[in-house]
Formats: C-alpha cells, structure tokens, sequence
C-alpha cells in the first residue's frame, strides 16, 4: 500500500513537471485578444520591459485597460485603474488555476501520511506518547506537502503575444 501510494505520488510530481514546461506564446491579433483576455489576472510585458499585473477590466481600440495589482515601474502604471496602450503591450501572460489539485493532493498527502506515519511510529516507539507524536508529526507533514503539490499543480499560464 505504501509502496503504491509513493508510486502514484511519483507519477503526479512527475506530471507536473512535464505541464509546467513553458511553449510558444500563443500569437493573437488584437481584436481577436478581448475574449481571451478580458476578467482575468494577467501580467503585461512592455516594450520598455515594465511588468504590470493585474485583472484585465477591458479592451479598446488602443488601449487595454487594467486593475493594477502589482507594477514594476509605480510611477507610470500605479496601483488602481490604468490604461495601457496598445502599442507598449510585448506579451500577456494570462494566470488561471484550478481546484482539481489540491484536491488529490490532500487527498494523497493524508493517506501517504497517514500510512508513513502508522508505519515509522510501529517500527520506531515501543511507548504510546511518543509514536503518537510520531504519527502526527509525519502525516501532518506529508498532508501539507500534498496540499503544497496539488496547489503548484493547478497553477496554469499561457502567454500569448500580439500580432499586428
């Protein structure tokens, strides 16, 4: 069973880690950008190499405009509503995640856990106090180290450049 469990724990991380690689930015006109883009957190590239991230609240003709969460440059584009021009927009990275990972992983991480932690306490303690302690200690561990996985899993971008 345990051997099963670090098996199929092996497969995940090794899933994600062929997920994460990063492709080609996906190139889209401008016009054909709004339906992709608009409502999500997004991370504008710009020419001058500023990065503005923030939730898309919509696209104009010439400009895109966006909740600023996060800039690197505070002067030009603050926190709160900007408009930022079509022309400076190199890249947009568009984040989304989703649920399904941390699902499985605490899922995965409480029996991997708790199966770890009955076995190590078994074999380690002949007293009750501290393989109990044990036990917590590791399923705890490997319950969180699952949740931590499962949430790094469900963290997806896509990058999509802008073509005249």
């Amino acid at each position: 069973m345990l051997k099963r469990a670090m098996v199929f724990l092996t497969v995940f991380c090794l899933m994600h880690g062929s997920a994460a690689a990063e492709s080609r930015p996906l190139e889209l006109k401008w016009t054909e950008l709004a339906p992709t883009v608009q409502g999500h957190s997004a991370e504008l590239t710009l020419s001058d190499g500023t990065k503005v991230t923030g939730e898309v609240a919509a696209i104009r003709e010439d400009t895109m405009v966006v909740d600023v969460k996060k800039t690197s440059n505070a002067k030009t584009y603050p926190k709160g509503n900007a408009s930022v021009p079509r022309g400076s927009i190199q890249l947009v990275k568009l984040k989304r995640s989703s649920a399904w990972g941390k699902g499985i992983g605490i899922a995965l991480g409480v029996l991997a856990g708790m199966t770890l932690g009955g076995y190590v306490a078994a074999k380690t303690q002949n007293d009750a106090g501290p393989a109990i302690a044990v036990f917590l200690v590791i399923s705890g561990a490997v319950a969180v180290g699952g949740y931590l996985l499962g949430r790094t899993a469900d963290q997806h971008s896509t990058t999509i450049r802008i073509v005249p």
